[in-house]
Formats: structure tokens, C-alpha cells, sequence
């Protein structure tokens, strides 16, 4: 009987019609991947768009530094709409637009009325961290996508008693794990959770264990791939905190970066939501997302991860604080519903110019300037005037332009032979892609992935170097000289370097190739 009552409580309210909660929701979704789209073509390419690009001609079931997936994903982009920023930056468009329409549909689930539908969705729309990941090309697009559909499908199971709904949460998780690896922390604490809730009755059901034997079948081909490549991708890991380029955040620092990122106007949101998962009675039938969370925020603290790493877990609890907060207000207090709304859209104009790419960049240092606020930082990179979200987008074709320069000015017979080796994936991607433009050869690189893609053909006879300051590449060839200079003013500050023409290597290039991995 009283499962009956809860299960009646839970259940998706009966609103239909063009002003349903359905319909609202809709609307907002597309409003969302209208803006990305209008905005695709501003400032410029990313820094990991061009990487990805590169991936995307040497297809395979691993990289150093993520999963296949993402590279899987430019592939088809670049073969369906072109290599324009508008064509590149569809997917992650209708990947915005789908996780707005995807956190209304949850609130419902959870029982939430038309308010509460829309209040969700705008709550994604109006937080700085979507509007900045779902403008570019990344993994990280796709990534609060698959979480809050995940999120779907545990709220499924648990209102309908249904335990099929952890085939689809499976599928999604190794969707997930071909994506991103910081899925496999959602998975392993929704797996705590059910330890810790009611749901753990699920456990014995067949359904979520065969849920999971598709999530590990997805992953298996990038598991393989790890495991005959040593796990590259902990290598990795390690190499970045012996060099301190991630910031690292205490635990009060943490949850802060948590209240910018997703607009501060938001933080008594999805905090709201937070507890009514955890304290509320209705909401305790979900408790395990709250939970879920819990120890994601826990864990990532601990381990010192970077403040976005828990950005796709807010949907379902903006989903879950808009429920609250519907059910707070729906008998009195309406007034606060409009005045809320307001306040967000007053907090998105203001904080939208710091996350997109809406103004002119000249009048965003400028606005920046005048409102005294700045991004939160992950990464400690000499960004120059801009944030290094947006300087990431800045200084490539120039570059390439000027190693044209060069590469033209080497005489003929030389030329053919010349290496463009590049120091950082971002510049060796830029020549990759700007350079059929001005007819380079592709470049090569000891850094992420490109280390295995070899040196190509080049012995090392005459290279141009990108990315050096010219002390080490003295050190290995007979004659070191700049040649160019790149110094974009919107670019970060370590991309601003002399181009050096490099000629006489003291030993072929083959073989010194695998002693030059640099995984950072």
C-alpha cells in the first residue's frame, strides 16, 4: 500500500498541449542549441578540437588521453557537415539542446509539474559550464548527456519497479566509459549507493547485472587497447601531477568553483536538491542519486581532480532541486517562482560573456575588466588577456601562416625533407589542419598520441621547430636558427615563440624517437 502511494506521488503529472511542461521544455532545448549554433563560428577553433581532428585521421581503439569515442564523433562530423566551425560544432549543439530536454524530462519523472520542467532546463541553460562545453568539439559535450540519462534511467527503475531500466543504464554506461573515464566514478558510486539505499533489492535482479555485462562488452575493445599499451592513459595521469599544471583546490575552494561554475544564482538550486535527495521523504526514493553525488564530490576532493570534473552530475540534482522547490511553492509564495526566474536571467547575461563567445573579444577584456570577475581556473597556463578557454581559440592559422613563411624560405632541394615537429598537440594539430591551406607537410609531435604516430618518413636532416625556446634543440643539431616568430596577442603567453629552423641531427630521427615521448 504504500509503495502504491509513493509510486502515485512520483508518477509524471498529466500536462499536455502546446503550454505543457513537455512543450515548455522542448522550447527551451531548442533555444539552447539555437544559441550554440549562432554562436559557432565566433573566436575560433579549440585547442583539443584540432587534436581531435588529428585523432580522427588515425582511428583506433584507444589514445593516450581518452577513449576512441570523441575522435569516432569528428570523424563523422568533419564527413557529414564539413570542416567549419559551424559543421564541427553541430554535434555538441544538439548534445546541449538533448541534455536540456533530457533534465526537464527527469524533473518530471520525479514528479515535478510544469514549473519544475522548466525550471530544470533553464537551470542547465543558465549555467557558465554548459554554455562553455557545449561551444566546442570535446568529449566533455557529450559527457553530462550520457550522466543524466543514466540518472534517467535509475529514476525509471525505481518508479516503476522495473529493474530492465539498467539494460539502457548499462549501454549508456559504456557509452560512457568510450567517451570519458570520469564515468567510471559515477559507476562505481551509484554502485555504493544501491549498497546504501532501499535499491539495493535490484542487486539480485538479473537485469542489472546483464546491464553491466553490456557496459564492460562497449568497453572492451578500448580495455584491450589499454591493457596491450601498458594503460598509457595512467601514465599520463601521473606525469600531470608531477608537473603541476592542474590547480588544486581544498575542500571549501572546491565547492566554491562548484557555485561559479554553475552560476551562483543556481548554488541554492541544485544544493536544495542535494537535500531533498538525501532528507525530504519524496525525495528519498532517489536517494541514491544524492548519494551518488556525495561521494563523487568526496572522492574528487580527495584525489585532488579538477572543479569541473563533477559537472555532469548537476542535471539531476537542478532536475531534483526544481521539484523541491515547484512543490515549496506550488500552494503559496508564486511570487517567488517569477522573482527566481528573474534573478536567473539576470545572472546568466551577466556571467553568458565569460562562458561564450557572445562579445566581441576586444569588448570582453574590456567587460571582464569592468565587472571584476574572472572564470575559475583548472589548469595554472600563462593565458595572457583572456581566460584560457578563450585563448585556446586564438593564434592557430597565424601560426601556421608564419611556419608557411618559413617552410617556403628553405631552398628547394631541402624542403622536401623538412620535418614541422611541434612540441605541444595543439600546435602540431594546427598545422594538421590549417596547413593543407597553405601547403605544409603534416607535422610531427612527441606529445599525447602523436608519439605514436611515429616520425613519419623524416630523419631529421632539417626540421622547423614550433614550441621551443632553442636551448635543447642546440644540444642535438649542428645549426640552430629563428627563423619566425608567433605572438597572437589573444593567445596564451606559451604560445608565443621564435620558430626555429633546425638542420644536422646528431643521430636519425627513428632512432631517437622512442626515447622522446612526452606525455604531460
Amino acid at each position: 500500500m504504500e509503495r502504491t502511494i509513493h509510486l502515485t506521488r512520483a508518477g509524471p503529472p498529466a500536462d499536455y498541449g502546446f503550454f505543457s511542461g513537455p512543450a515548455i521544455v522542448l522550447l527551451l532545448a531548442l533555444a539552447k542549441f539555437l544559441f550554440h549554433l549562432l554562436t559557432a563560428g565566433r573566436y575560433g577553433i579549440f585547442r583539443d578540437e584540432l587534436y581531435y581532428l588529428a585523432c580522427s585521421e588515425h582511428l583506433a581503439f584507444g589514445y593516450v588521453d581518452q577513449p576512441p569515442l570523441i575522435a569516432f564523433i569528428t570523424w563523422i562530423a568533419r564527413h557529414t557537415f564539413g570542416e567549419s566551425l559551424y559543421g564541427l560544432r553541430l554535434l555538441p549543439a544538439v548534445a546541449g539542446g538533448a541534455t536540456v530536454w533530457l533534465t526537464g524530462k527527469l524533473a518530471r519523472e520525479m514528479g515535478g509539474g510544469r514549473f519544475a520542467q522548466g525550471l530544470a532546463a533553464i537551470g542547465v541553460i543558465a549555467a557558465p559550464v554548459y554554455l562553455l562545453l557545449h561551444h566546442w568539439l570535446t568529449m566533455n559535450a557529450f559527457e553530462p548527456l550520457i550522466w543524466v540519462g543514466c540518472a534517467w534511467c535509475v529514476v525509471r527503475a525505481i518508479n516503476r519497479s522495473d529493474p530492465h531500466y539498467w539494460l539502457p543504464f548499462g549501454l549508456l554506461l559504456g557509452l560512457g566509459m568510450e567517451n570519458k573515464y570520469t564515468i567510471a566514478f559515477f559507476a562505481l558510486a551509484v554502485f555504493v549507493a544501491l549498497l546504501l539505499t532501499p535499491q539495493r533489492r535490484f542487486l539480485s535482479n538479473s537485469w542489472i547485472w546483464l546491464g553491466a555485462f553490456c557496459s564492460l562488452l562497449i568497453f572492451l575493445p578500448n580495455l584491450i587497447w589499454l591493457i596491450r599499451h601498458n594503460f598509457p592513459f595512467l601514465e599520463l595521469m601521473h606525469n600531470i601531477r608531477g608537473t603541476n599544471r592542474d590547480v588544486v583546490r581544498g575542500p571549501v575552494a572546491f565547492i566554491a568553483d562548484q557555485a561559479m561554475l554553475m552560476n551562483p544564482i543556481l548554488f541554492p538550486l541544485w544544493l536544495g536538491g542535494l537535500g531533498w535527495l538525501l532528507f525530504n521523504r519524496d525525495g528519498s526514493r532517489y536517494r541514491i542519486l544524492g548519494l551518488t553525488y556525495a561521494l563523487m564530490l568526496v572522492a574528487f576532493i580527495a584525489l585532488k581532480g579538477k572543479n569541473y570534473y563533477l559537472s555532469a552530475a548537476y542535471p539531476m540534482l537542478l532536475a531534483a532541486g526544481a521539484v523541491a522547490f515547484g512543490n515549496l511553492t506550488r500552494d503559496r509564495g508564486r511570487w517567488s517562482r517569477a522573482l527566481y526566474v528573474g534573478l536567473i536571467v539576470v545572472a546568466t547575461c551577466l556571467l553568458a560573456p565569460m562562458a561564450a563567445p557572445v562579445l566581441p573579444v576586444e569588448m570582453y577584456v574590456r567587460y571582464q575588466k569592468a565587472i571584476g570577475l574572472e572564470p575559475p581556473k583548472a589548469e595554472n597556463q600563462p593565458t595572457g588577456p583572456l581566460p584560457q578557454h578563450f585563448a585556446d581559440e586564438f593564434g592557430w592559422e597565424e601560426m601556421a601562416l608564419e611556419v608557411a613563411r618559413v617552410y617556403y624560405g628553405i631552398p628547394p632541394e631541402q624542403r622536401a625533407g623538412t620535418a614541422i615537429f611541434a612540441n605541444s598537440y595543439g600546435q602540431a594539430g594546427a598545422i594538421d589542419f590549417f596547413g593543407k591551406k597553405y601547403g605544409l607537410p603534416k607535422s610531427i609531435s612527441n606529445h599525447q598520441n602523436y608519439w605514436y604516430w611515429g616520425p613519419r618518413d623524416y630523419t631529421g636532416e632539417s626540421v622547423i621547430v614550433l614550441g621551443s625556446d632553442g636551448t635543447g634543440d642546440r644540444e642535438h643539431f649542428a645549426s640552430v636558427e629563428a627563423a619566425g616568430h608567433t605572438d597572437h596577442p589573444y593567445s596564451r603567453r606559451d604560445e608565443h615563440f621564435e620558430i626555429f629552423v633546425c638542420r644536422g641531427l646528431n643521430a636519425p630521427l627513428p632512432e631517437l624517437w622512442p626515447k622522446m615521448k612526452k606525455w604531460n
